[in-house]
């Protein structure tokens, strides 16, 4: 049962998810925005990279960056945001936004993006956590110095910076993943989650991969059972402030 007080404060947030990859919006926080969204609070995502990939599965086929822009945008209307964005359409770029100076990555996340935090004011932003997919640990990084404390008068402070769940997290070396916010998204917002996360087809992998339906559902559960609920999403908060 989600209480009033937990309704009342996600109606007043402005939520930013910085994603690396199309998918990992869904599957690091798309419960949050349900719950962000059902409470009538906003709620933008900004994918950082997609490109033309071929998966190792028996298909052979590569998926294009057209077909990765389609299953986001279904997801998207699915979690019902307020706008999303592709930052960079470029298979040269995808898999290898290490190779981008952080610095231009920082100021795409803080101004240059068409919903960058400048041009949303979000009050809660959620970065990927590091892991040892070089995409995730270069926006990781890029994420925390555009989210360092500033002046609010100057520049767009975030109350809340939280760093989101994923299955793969579990294969891990030096940072390990310690969640201390959690989000219960029992019930309807957990079903708008799978659904949405559903949307990315050419990223699902069959059962019992990391990357399927199954790992999303199974890891929510789980989280839920941390804190005594059907279903959670974790996080590990990086600020908090009221």
């Amino acid at each position: 049962m989600i209480d009033a007080s937990s309704r009342q404060y996600l109606s007043k947030q402005r939520l930013l998810v910085v994603a690396p990859h199309a998918d990992d919006e869904t599957a690091g926080a798309g419960g949050l925005i349900a719950r962000v969204k059902e409470a009538g609070g906003k709620a933008w995502v900004m994918v950082m990279s997609t490109g033309d990939l071929m998966h190792f599965d028996d298909t052979g086929k590569k998926t294009k960056k057209r077909t990765r822009r389609d299953e986001l945008g279904s997801a998207m209307k699915t979690l019902g945001v307020d706008g999303w964005e592709i930052v960079y359409e470029d298979t040269r770029l995808h898999l290898a936004l290490e190779t981008l100076p952080r610095k231009e990555l920082v100021h795409q996340i803080e101004r240059k993006a068409e919903f960058s935090a400048e041009k949303v004011k979000p009050t809660m932003i959620v970065l990927p956590a590091p892991s040892f997919n070089q995409d995730h640990e270069a926006l990781y990084k890029a994420g925390i110095a555009a989210c360092r404390p500033h002046l609010a008068a100057l520049k767009s402070f975030q109350s809340c910076v939280l760093a989101a769940d994923a299955p793969q997290l579990s294969w891990r070396s030096g940072h390990t993943f310690a969640p201390n916010f959690y989000v219960d998204i029992s019930g309807r917002c957990l079903d708008l989650k799978l659904k949405a996360f559903a949307c990315h087809a050419s990223q699902v992998r069959p059962e019992p991969s990391q990357a399927g339906i199954g790992a999303i559902r199974l890891m929510a559960e789980a989280r839920g059972r941390e804190i005594s609920v059907d279903a959670a999403e974790a996080f590990e908060c990086l600020r908090f402030v009221l």
